[in-house]
């Protein structure tokens, strides 16, 4: 009876047109949710192609990086850790040539996994959820390149965090920030009836 009066005395149309419902668990709340996640999971993908280009278009500038991180070049002078520093060429190709195949893997599973989320995207819970284990793979794969080469390896073992020109901390923790918040969106289980 209120409501009747509030929409009558305030011209509210009724909520009876299509446009007007909105429930939580209704079936185009769940495509909207399932196709957030596979969008964040395409623009990993797209990210990761970038960066897998280039590094091998411009291969040398990012070899650069790399090379000096590793010889510990730029740190401060008479630090106690100079005895990690690689200097050998050979070294630093290995290393490169290691993050770009992991950048690689990383790219070829998010794009798999956007795909088979896309080809998921109207079935059944159980089928999404179940298909989301590719998408998971390459997103923690991300992560652990993250965290590992850059923060771990190069940020802690070779001392990154001392130099000013050569230093790529920054960029590793907004990357670990942006695919962690991705890989919990998708990790989220999907139900018939969201809450």
């Amino acid at each position: 009876m209120f409501r009747g009066w509030l929409r009558r005395k305030f011209q509210i149309p009724a909520c009876d047109g299509p446009a007007m419902r909105y429930h939580p668990s209704s079936r185009e709340n769940l495509m909207t949710l399932r196709a957030a996640k596979m969008a964040m999971v395409f623009a990993v993908a797209l990210y990761y192609t970038l960066l897998v280009f280039n590094n091998i278009t411009d291969y040398n500038s990012n070899y650069q990086f790399v090379r000096h991180v590793l010889m510990m070049d730029s740190t401060f002078p008479g630090n106690r850790g100079m005895w990690r520093a690689l200097n050998q060429p050979a070294a630093h190709t290995i290393f490169y040539l290691s993050i770009i195949a992991w950048e690689l893997v990383t790219m070829i599973l998010c794009w798999w996994g956007g795909l088979r989320l896309a080809q998921a995207l109207r079935g059944t819970a159980v089928v999404f959820n179940h298909t989301k284990r590719i998408p998971i793979i390459g997103l923690t794969l991300a992560l652990l390149m993250w965290l590992v080469a850059f923060l771990t390896v190069g940020g802690e073992w070779f001392l990154m965090w001392q130099s000013k020109a050569w230093n790529g901390q920054e960029v590793a923790v907004r990357m670990f920030t942006v695919i962690g918040i991705v890989l919990l969106l998708v990790a989220q289980p999907d139900t018939e009836e969201q809450p």
